[in-house]
């Protein structure tokens, strides 16, 4: 452990998780706000709908390549010169989508954006860095569940944008906390005093990025290739073997970017598998649930909502997760973060239960929105608590950052089983899908959560120290 002798002083925690808030929030907004616009991308700069859904895939695999790769380099030259580094980044990306002249360039600018990412894991080390530890879990809980919150206003108010303004206000407006977290963060988040004295893992980064746009892509491109055509198939496979490649250099080199001992730990294997899940159980929720109550009635199911009003059926899940954060927190704190991750997962799997069976009437789906978004806030709070007590905390931002690539991942499979669900289940001589599809797709996200709940309870906290510091 090396402390900053050259630190500035510490400013009080509350200023420091009100300022990581803020920069989370808008990341947040950013992550779901393109949902409602894609449609319009499409009409005014052209494109197929496949290259159009690339709006979204190119910020989500930027994100999952660049969030652990800041994460190990905040550990080693500073968290928060490295969340810096990660909000200019992201607001380069605002900046440049809102005045995108093809949807080229906006594809460009979004992956750009997606290195905001990383502000997530990098922010999460910081609070364990700077808070004292009888409110670690409080500060993780709040941001945990900003992640939620923020992604649900955002598709909130970018239906009133779509349907009453111009789509690059969707970048303009975003780009407005993203500027005001930057000037903040450099005013008030002092550097961390931990650091990992070690030389940057080159092969490491790269093998990695490597494999992980050989993953996400396929998942991504899947139903547009064919699950089952030899392009899917190769690249998925590609994927693995450069992932085998990397673990096996990881455990060679003196300085490894990811500590394979301490992914493989069983209480961080364990929490990084409930991750995926959740997330997987989430996405489809909230990509579904949209679609679901914008069918007009004359199908036999949906509200006929405008994209505004199917944004309000979110509005429930993001203020349940911005109480339940802090409260799995402080659950945490007292019995353990295992019971507030099995108890969210739990009420996950409730909630995606009545969306399968009882979505007849508005409030049904608004009741079910309320619990998965209780759910979900506690599970994300509890997830990186568990990560926090079972790693040494000079390995904290690398590995909070893998468990925000794992919830990426399980939130891109869940969104394209549930699309795909949503095509091979139509209604009869139409194109449009059937009732019996979103039945699936949310009752096949109510099993997963319901797993994940049970593998939570297996979780044990052991915590990992290093053997050898480099």
């Amino acid at each position: 452990m090396q402390p900053d002798a050259a630190a500035p002083p510490r400013r009080h925690h509350n200023v420091t998780l009100a300022v990581l808030t803020l920069a989370g929030t808008a990341f947040a907004f950013q992550q779901t706000m393109v949902f409602p616009a894609l449609p319009e991308f499409q009409r005014e700069l052209g494109g197929t709908t496949a290259w159009v859904t690339w709006v979204l895939t190119a910020f989500l695999v930027s994100a999952a390549v660049t969030t652990p790769i800041l994460g190990k380099l905040g550990d080693q030259f500073g968290k928060e010169r490295m969340l810096l580094v990660s909000l200019g980044l992201f607001l380069a990306g605002c900046l440049g989508a809102a005045a995108a002249w093809s949807l080229e360039s906006l594809i460009a600018f979004r992956a750009l954006s997606g290195a905001g990412g990383a502000l997530f894991p990098l922010s999460f080390a910081i609070i364990r860095d700077e808070f004292p530890p009888d409110r670690v879990g409080l500060g993780i809980g709040l941001l945990s569940s900003v992640f939620g919150v923020g992604g649900g206003f955002g598709i909130v108010l970018s239906g009133v944008i779509v349907d009453h303004l111009d789509w690059r206000l969707l970048f303009l407006l975003g780009s407005l906390p993203v500027a005001v977290s930057l000037a903040l963060v450099h005013r008030y988040v002092p550097e961390s005093p931990i650091r990992t004295p070690s030389r940057v893992d080159v092969p490491g980064a790269l093998l990695l990025s490597a494999a992980l746009v050989a993953l996400m892509v396929p998942l991504t491109e899947g139903e547009r290739w064919g699950w089952g055509s030899g392009r899917t198939l190769g690249v998925l496979a590609l994927s693995g073997a450069l992932f085998v490649v990397w673990a096996l250099v990881e455990t060679r080199v003196p300085a490894p970017m990811v500590d394979m001992r301490m992914l493989w730990h069983r209480p961080v294997l364990l929490t990084n598998l409930t991750t995926m899940i959740s997330g997987f159980a989430l996405f489809s929720c909230f990509v579904l649930l949209p679609a679901f109550v914008i069918a007009p009635p004359a199908r036999g199911y949906g509200f006929g909502a405008t994209a505004t009003e199917a944004g309000l059926y979110l509005l429930p899940s993001s203020v349940a997760m911005l109480f339940t954060g802090p409260l799995a927190g402080v659950m945490g704190r007292r019995v353990g973060p295992k019971w507030p991750l099995a108890l969210g997962m739990a009420t996950v799997a409730l909630s995606a239960a009545m969306l399968s069976q009882t979505h007849g009437e508005p409030w049904q789906v608004l009741v079910a929105s309320a619990l998965l978004g209780a759910g979900v806030g506690a599970a994300f709070a509890a997830m990186v608590a568990l990560i926090a007590d079972n790693v040494d905390p000079r390995e904290m931002g690398v590995a909070t950052g893998m468990n925000t690539v794992v919830r990426l991942i399980g939130a891109v499979v869940g969104g394209q089983i549930g699309a795909a669900l949503l095509t091979s289940q139509t209604i009869f001589g139409t194109s449009l899908p059937a009732e019996s599809a979103f039945v699936w797709a949310f009752g096949l996200s109510a099993v997963a959560a319901a797993a994940a709940a049970l593998i939570a309870l297996a979780i044990r906290t052991q915590p990992l120290r290093r053997l050898v510091v480099p």
